[in-house]
C-alpha cells in the first residue's frame, strides 16, 4: 500500500498491514484446519468456547453482512481506489462468560462470506461458511473472559470485528 489510504476501518496502513499479517499468521498456525471450509471448535478450542447448533440461549444477537462499497452501487472512485468493501454489523459484541448466546448471522448478499473466530492469543477456534442470502445461527458459550477477534477471511482487511467476553454476573 502506498501512503495513507484512509480506509474506513480507521487503521493506518501499518496497523492494517499488522492486522492482515496477524490473520495470515493465525491461518498458517492452524494449516490443517484453516483449509477446511467449515469447522467448529475442537477439544482444545472448546476450552475457550463451545459452539453448537441446537441449545437454549440466554441471549441473542443478530450480525449482518453489510456492503459498504461494491462495484454495482458504490462510488466508482471509491471502488477503484479501495476495491469492494464489506463489513459485519455490528462489528463489536459483548457477551458474558458462561452465558449461552445465540448469534444469528444474516448474509444479505448473493456472495458467500465466512466467519472465523480467533482467541486473544491468535489461535483459530472455528470457521464457518455463511451461505448467500441465508441466516446461519450458532449458540456460543465462552469459557474465558477476554477479547476475541472474528474475520471474514474472504474480505480482508475491512470485514472483521471483536467479541468482548465479560466476567460472569455475580449474585
Amino acid at each position: 500500500m502506498k501512503g495513507n489510504t484512509g480506509r474506513s476501518s480507521g487503521l493506518s496502513d501499518g496497523r492494517a498491514l499488522t492486522a492482515a499479517a496477524s490473520l495470515v499468521a493465525a491461518l498458517s498456525a492452524s494449516v490443517g484446519r484453516a483449509t477446511e471450509a467449515t469447522y467448529l471448535p475442537d477439544a482444545t478450542a472448546s476450552k475457550a468456547v463451545t459452539v453448537t447448533k441446537a441449545e437454549t440461549a440466554a441471549a441473542g444477537i443478530a450480525v449482518f453482512t453489510q456492503a459498504v462499497a461494491i462495484k454495482e452501487t458504490g462510488p466508482k472512485e471509491t471502488v477503484a481506489r479501495f476495491g469492494e468493501v464489506y463489513a459485519f454489523s455490528p462489528s463489536f459484541l459483548a457477551v458474558r462468560q458462561g452465558e449461552p448466546t445465540m448469534i444469528s448471522f444474516r448474509n444479505l448478499h448473493p456472495d458467500e462470506h465466512d466467519f472465523m473466530l480467533v482467541d486473544p492469543a491468535g489461535n483459530v477456534l472455528m470457521r464457518v461458511v455463511l451461505p448467500p442470502l441465508q441466516e446461519t445461527s450458532y449458540v456460543f458459550t465462552f469459557h474465558r473472559a477476554g477479547l476475541f477477534t472474528f474475520y471474514c477471511t474472504m474480505h480482508q482487511p475491512d470485514m472483521s470485528g471483536q467479541i468482548l467476553v465479560l466476567a460472569p454476573k455475580r449474585g
